[in-house]
């Protein structure tokens, strides 16, 4: 197969899981039984998202493991302390835990992170084309800002549009009634510094289907904020 059809086959699949997910968890029955597949999901979206990965070097690999391992500490401690994101525990739906944190909970920070840093990579492209002709305009130190910047509030906006739904879902509860701003703030700065290390490390970073996965889950947690 090539690249092409490996990224239109893989959009497919996504849109498919995520758009029946969406239907038999607010117009069918079957909520839970829904609900319980969500650690199956994300498996499969990692492996479409790894599948579309062209030249999948050391390099990513170990990016891959960084994000999973400080995206595990960082909960850990916030369970455990309250001192990241606030206090809040998770619950059983997302599977096996670690110290109280499901391990794909570290899956998903890879997931979101390295698709925020994609999408970033792309838009800055795009408009380095249209400005190129001013000078100074794009030296490599302000880009790499930009897109740490943008992409970590790119990150945020996703966990902002996910919390709603992830809550009625019982994927995880907080101590508080609203989820705190504190929680956000912690989202933006973790993964400014993951995003800082993906400007660094020299993996392949044009993956289309990391855009197009954000997007459906982005939408798909939308919809389910409001209708659930």
């Amino acid at each position: 197969m090539t690249d092409k059809q490996i990224e239109n086959g893989s959009v497919f699949i996504a849109l498919l899981v995520h758009v029946s997910g969406a239907i038999g968890i607010l117009f069918t029955g079957y909520k839970h039984w829904f609900v319980a597949f969500t650690p199956l999901n994300l498996l499969l979206m990692l492996f479409l998202l790894i599948a579309n990965q062209r030249k999948r070097n050391k390099a990513f690999w170990m990016y891959a493991a960084l994000c999973f391992a400080i995206g595990m500490v960082t909960e850990m401690i916030g369970v455990h302390t309250g001192w990241l994101f606030g206090d809040y525990v998770y619950g059983k739906v997302m599977g096996i835990q670690l110290a109280g944190v499901p391990l794909l909970i570290g899956v998903y920070w890879f997931v979101v992170v390295f698709c925020s840093g994609t999408i970033m990579r792309f838009v800055i492209e795009r408009l380095f084309r249209v400005f190129t002709y001013m000078h100074g305009f794009f030296d490599r130190r302000s880009v790499r800002i930009v897109m740490v910047i943008d992409g970590a509030i790119l990150a945020m906006c996703f966990d902002l549009i996910m919390e709603p739904t992830a809550i009625k879902l019982g994927f995880w509860h907080w101590d508080a009634i609203k989820v705190p701003v504190y929680n956000y703030l912690c989202w933006f700065l973790v993964s400014a510094g993951l995003l800082t290390v993906f400007q660094y490390m020299d993996f392949y970073k044009k993956n289309h289907f990391a855009v197009h996965l954000f997007i459906i889950q982005a939408l798909f947690f939308l919809v389910l904020s409001l209708y659930l």
